[in-house]
C-alpha cells in the first residue's frame, strides 16, 4: 500500500516567522502534534514537533512565579527552533519503506511531497502503526479506515 492511501492531506502549516505564542495557540486547538514550517516560496523547510515547543517554552509561564523573560519565550520564531532536517516521502513510498525512514531517522512525522516538492500530506507513525494493525486484522480503538 502506498502513503497517498493513508496520509492525511488537510495538514497544518506555518510560516517561518510565526511566533511561539502563535504555535502554541494552534496546538492547544487541534488534535494533532505536527506543525510544517514553509516558507515564502511555500516550500515546506521544516518541521515542529508539539514535544519541540514545550522545550522552548518556560515552565512559569502561566504560573505566580512568572517573569518577564518566561513571556519573552513566546516571542522566539518557528525559525529557531524547526527540525531543519527534513525527511520526507513522496505519494507513492510504501508505509513498509515509511515505516523504515521513521524507524532509521527517529522522527515521528513524514511530509508527504509531490514531484514537484509540493506538500501534498503528511503521515505520522500513527498511521502507520494504524495501517500494520488493520493489516493484521485488529482494528486499533477508536482508529478511522485509512483514506477515510
Amino acid at each position: 500500500m502506498k502513503l497517498e492511501e493513508i496520509m492525511t492531506t488537510q495538514v497544518a502549516t506555518i510560516g517561518m516567522d510565526d511566533t511561539l505564542a502563535a504555535i502554541r495557540k494552534i496546538f492547544e486547538k487541534v488534535h494533532f502534534h505536527h506543525l510544517l514550517v514553509l516558507s515564502e516560496e511555500h516550500e515546506v523547510v521544516g518541521v515542529i514537533s508539539d514535544r519541540d515547543l514545550l522545550k522552548q517554552l518556560s515552565p512559569y509561564l502561566n504560573t505566580a512565579s512568572e517573569q518577564k523573560r518566561d513571556l519573552h519565550t513566546l516571542n522566539k520564531k518557528a525559525h529557531q527552533i524547526m527540525s531543519r532536517k527534513l525527511i520526507s516521502a513522496s505519494p507513492t513510498t510504501t508505509v513498509k519503506d515509511a515505516a523504515t525512514l521513521l524507524m532509521k531517522h527517529s522522527i515521528s512525522c513524514l511530509p508527504v511531497l509531490a514531484e514537484d516538492k509540493w506538500l501534498v500530506g503528511i503521515v505520522t507513525w500513527k498511521d502507520i502503526l494504524k495501517f500494520f494493525l488493520q493489516s493484521l486484522g485488529s482494528a486499533a480503538p477508536g482508529s478511522r479506515a485509512p483514506g477515510a
